[in-house]
This record gives C-alpha cells, sequence and structure tokens, in this order.
C-alpha cells in the first residue's frame, strides 16, 4: 500500500483502544472548533456592526440552513458507516461504488434542499415569527447562505468519506482554509464595506466553497491513495449500495433534522418573547455549539472504530471504544460545565454589547447546565448505534429528544408553567436525556450482539 493510501486509510481493528481513540479524537475536536468558528466570527462582527437585530437574524436563518445541512449530513454519516464496515471486513474493492454513490446522491440532494430554500423562504420566515427588526437581515442571510448550500453539504460528504476510511487530519487542514478565508472576508465585507448581515453571509459562503474545492483538487491529485478515480463513470449511482445508503441514510437524516426541525420550534417561540431574548437564545446556542461540537469530535472519531470493528468482529474492542468515549466526554463535560458557571456572561459580552442581553444571560446559562451530563454519555452511546448501522433506533431516539421531549418540555416549562425564557431554555437543555439514557440501555443490554453486521451485504 502506497504512503498516501496508508494516511488515508487506517486500521482500528489492532493496537491501544484508548491511544487510537484520542489521537484520532484530537483533530476532530480542532476541525469542529474551527467549523463553529465560521458562524462565532459572523455573530461576533455582526453583533459589532449591525447589533442585536444583527445577531437575532444570522443565529435563526443559521438554524434553517442547518436543518438542511444535517439532513445531507445523515445520508454521507451513512456512506461513512458503510466504508468503515466495508475497509473492516477488508472489502476495499466495493469502497469506490460506495463513493461514487453518496457523491452523486449528495450533490442531487443539496440541490433540491436549496431550491426549497429559495423558494418557501417568506413561509419560512413567517412560520419562524421572526422579528421585525431583524426580518430583512435574516432573509439576506437565508438567501445567500441557501443559494450555496451544496458547498456545505459537499464538504461534509467528503469529510464524512474520510473520516470512514479513518483519516481526521485532512477534514482539519480543509476546514483551517475555510475559517481563514471567512475571517477574512468577514471584517472586509461587513466592517470594511459595510454589507452588514449579507457581508457575513458571503463570507461564510465563499470560504465553503473554497474549502469544498481545495478538497476535491487534493483528493483528486491522491486519488489512488483515496481509493476513487473521479472518472466520470464512477459517478453512476449503484443502485445496491444506494439502496445501502437510502436505508441507513433516511433514518439518520430524519434523527438530523428532527432535532434541528424542533430548535426551529424553540426558537418560534422564544421568538414571541422579544427580540432581546431572541438574540440572547441564539449567543446562547453559539456558544453551547462550541463546546457540543469539540465534544462530538469523539463521536465522529468512535464512530469508524466502532464499525471497523464490529465488521472485523472485534465485538470486545468496539465495547472498550463507547468506554473509553465516556471517560474522554466525562472529562470534557467537567471543564465546559465550570467555563460556563465562571466566565458564562462575559462569553455574552463578546457576543453583544446590550446590556439586557447580558442581563438575560444568566437565565440562559442556569438552565443549560442540565444538559451536559446527557451529552458526555450520547458521545459514546450514539457513536456506538451508528457504528453498528442501528439506524432505526437513532431515529426513535432522535424523534423522543427532537421532537416529543425538547418541543414538549419548552412547551410545557415556557408556557403552561409560565416560566418563560428560562423555561424554553431548560426544556431544550432537558431533551438530550430523551437519547442518552434508552441508548445506555441498550447498548449496556447487550441486545445489539443479536444484529447481522452491514459489511455482510457489502
Amino acid at each position: 500500500m502506497s504512503g498516501v493510501k496508508k494516511q488515508l486509510m487506517k486500521d482500528f481493528t489492532k493496537g491501544n483502544i484508548a491511544k487510537q481513540l484520542l489521537r484520532f479524537t484530537l483533530p476532530f475536536m480542532a476541525s469542529n472548533a474551527l467549523q463553529v468558528l465560521y458562524s462565532t466570527i459572523d455573530m461576533i462582527i455582526v453583533g459589532e456592526y449591525v447589533g442585536t437585530p444583527g445577531l437575532s437574524a444570522v443565529s435563526q436563518s443559521s438554524q434553517i440552513l442547518n436543518f438542511a445541512t444535517m439532513v445531507c449530513l445523515g445520508f454521507s454519516n451513512a456512506g461513512q458507516v458503510l466504508i468503515s464496515q466495508a475497509l473492516g471486513a477488508g472489502k476495499r474493492k466495493e469502497m469506490s461504488r460506495i463513493i461514487g454513490t453518496l457523491f452523486s446522491l449528495i450533490l442531487i440532494l443539496a440541490g433540491v434542499l436549496s431550491v426549497v430554500i429559495l423558494g418557501c423562504r417568506v413561509w419560512i420566515m413567517d412560520a419562524m415569527n421572526m422579528p421585525q427588526e431583524s426580518y430583512d437581515f435574516a432573509m439576506d442571510y437565508l438567501v445567500i447562505c441557501g443559494a450555496g448550500l451544496i458547498f456545505t453539504a459537499a464538504y461534509n460528504m467528503i469529510s464524512a468519506v474520510l473520516r470512514g476510511m479513518g483519516d481526521s487530519k485532512r477534514p482539519f487542514m480543509f476546514i483551517g482554509i475555510a475559517s481563514v478565508v471567512n475571517l477574512v472576508l468577514d471584517i472586509l465585507f461587513t466592517g470594511v464595506f459595510g454589507w452588514r448581515v449579507a457581508g457575513a453571509a458571503w463570507a461564510t459562503i465563499i470560504g465553503q466553497a473554497v474549502s469544498f474545492l481545495f478538497s476535491v483538487y487534493y483528493l483528486f491529485k491522491n486519488r489512488e491513495g483515496f481509493g476513487f478515480d473521479f472518472q466520470k463513470a464512477s459517478f453512476a449511482i449503484d443502485r445496491h449500495y444506494f439502496g445501502m445508503i437510502a436505508t441507513l441514510g433516511l433514518p439518520m437524516a430524519v434523527q438530523s433534522g428532527c432535532i434541528n426541525l424542533s430548535m426551529l420550534f424553540v426558537n418560534s417561540m422564544v421568538n414571541n418573547v422579544s427580540v432581546v431574548a431572541s438574540a440572547t437564545f441564539g449567543v446562547g446556542v453559539r456558544i453551547d455549539d462550541i463546546a457540543n461540537k469539540i465534544s462530538q469530535g469523539i463521536h465522529y472519531a468512535a464512530m469508524p472504530i466502532i464499525s471497523q470493528n464490529l465488521a472485523a468482529r472485534e465485538n470486545k474492542r468496539a465495547v472498550q471504544t463507547v468506554h473509553w468515549a465516556w471517560i474522554y466526554s466525562a472529562v470534557l463535560t467537567v471543564l465546559f460545565m465550570g467555563a460556563y458557571i465562571v466566565f458564562g456572561k462575559y462569553l455574552f459580552m463578546v457576543f453583544s454589547n446590550d446590556p439586557l442581553v447580558h442581563e438575560l444571560s444568566g437565565d440562559f446559562i442556569r438552565a443549560i447546565l442540565w444538559m451536559f451530563p446527557a451529552l458526555a454519555v450520547m458521545r459514546g452511546t450514539s457513536a456506538f448505534i451508528q457504528g453498528l448501522g442501528n439506524a432505526k433506533l437513532s431515529m426513535v431516539l432522535a424523534l423522543l429528544d427532537g421532537v416529543i421531549l425538547r418541543i414538549g418540555l419548552s412547551w410545557l416549562l415556557g408556557i403552561v408553567m409560565g416560566w418563560g425564557f428560562y423555561g424554553f431554555v431548560l426544556g431544550y437543555g432537558l431533551a438530550p436525556y430523551g437519547c442518552a439514557i434508552p441508548g445506555m440501555v441498550y447498548f449496556l443490554s447487550g441486545i445489539w450482539k443479536k444484529r447481522r453486521v452491514l459489511a455482510e451485504d457489502i
């Protein structure tokens, strides 16, 4: 195997699990941190040059775009699981057809979603009860980033393929390029040119486009190690693998979409309070996203390791991976909760100079702290369930978390019990337990041992 191929494809069925998971996780944490930096830079610069209405606009429109992105990511993750299991089972020749099918499927899906967002933009804005002060800004951001959705989806798809092969360094490199481009253009478009929220949107989408084009160029130059020749015929959709990706990806897409869809409902309830509440919630979710995405690097690293070992019939190593994922997640949880308690209000001040936002931030912090223990459990169990290929269970848990609990608890605590903004955030924070607790029971019970391994059908 060539040097490049060794770098792009890693065998996790042998070696020290604790060290492998940690080394594999760190680049993912850095990649996710940079990815959050995209939206964080937008928020900080918009808060400085546009103010509270601009913050509200970017945070609300981002939730809509995240919904579409996460739907595409559900199918990308399905492809990742198939690639990991094919690699673990030693079926490397089949990987090229899986990659080609995934490429075409994601590009088509992203194009369709982009058209839907642009065609339904007015209805979407009205359904979200967008504050009048933020409406025009939010529309600008939605239209510009919605038109460029294909770049976001395609980058995430390439990253998923690389994760499936055991490569965590290249995604970090690609997102690093995007972050630098985004930072420079954000300052130029929003601060110097005065394009306001539209400038932040253009900076974001151009950064993502540059990242995608660079990643494609790099992989084309190293196509032998990547295992895909980029010939036109290789992009043909293979019916067998399309069926497998669709069967596995549809529940994952519903899972990802439901969680983000629930966010739109919660946002809608918060927006009815005031533009200050809308901005505070938007900033709080962005801060929470930093901690969430960094710890999500553990999930990203654990899933392909688990997939490979299950396909190779190394169940003991797969179980050990979950245990170490829990340990690493617990350490991060303690650190993040401590940072929230000590520095939480100051973090809000970085995004906004509005004293009303600073005052309301205390309610957000007190409520959101309840969420972190659940996330620590989910990093291991969710990675296991997805790596196993049990997409239907993932979907059920996502529906419980995203629809029944996230919307239901926010409505119950915020409106029925009259706790207002604090109740909306508390409901949002408690919802992940609907995924964490059943997922842990499923893993510890050993029921999963009766499932057929996906690699047998590849």
